[in-house]
């Protein structure tokens, strides 16, 4: 009985370990693992926030660790859905529904409190305040509770026969990041 089992364990395994690869190479797990990604809080996800941080130089560094702490709990709690994936050759389109915190009212509602009550944002020395206006919009963005949908049509292209995201629009990212002004 060992003789049969210890071979077909084996098979078994390399039949899983080979297949592993295969089953994560199609277009709609490239698309999960994309926004898997953010919703793990990927290294490289950080990495990229932690890039755009620190070229910013309109934030200070509290400020920066304020929207960092914002962006990752948008990241945690966005929520997406597979509706269609059609390949076509080595190209394909994965449709696909996210969830996401809908900042682009916050940042509306904050540049034109600003425009109606500027005489809040100013200095010691009766100028205009960026430090301060950053603080305001900082904080309606972290008391931002509603969401929106959107729906995405993501390119892959297959190189080496492995599926790869191609890059996302400008437009998609702005989604994505819950900033998108519709």
């Amino acid at each position: 009985m060992k003789k049969i089992i210890i071979p077909f364990l084996i098979s078994l395994t390399i039949l899983l370990s080979g297949c592993g690869e295969t089953l994560n190479n199609t277009p709609t797990k490239q698309v999960e693992m994309f926004f898997m990604n953010y919703q793990t809080l990927n290294r490289d996800v950080i990495d990229d926030l932690n890039s755009v941080l620190e070229a910013d130089n309109s934030m200070n560094d509290s400020q920066k660790e304020k929207y960092k702490n914002i962006m990752k709990n948008h990241y945690k709690n966005l929520v997406y859905d597979i509706k269609d994936e059609r390949i076509n050759g080595d190209t394909a389109i994965v449709t696909v529904e996210i969830e996401v915190y809908d900042y682009s009212k916050a940042i509306a509602n904050a540049n034109s409190y600003l425009e109606d009550h500027m005489d809040e944002f100013l200095d010691d020395e009766n100028k205009y305040s960026q430090e301060k206006f950053i603080d305001y919009r900082l904080n309606e963005l972290e008391n931002v509770k509603d969401k929106v949908k959107y729906t995405l049509d993501l390119n892959l292209t297959k190189i080496d026969d492995k599926w790869q995201l191609d890059k996302i629009s400008s437009l998609d990212e702005d989604k994505i990041l819950g900033i998108y002004e519709y």
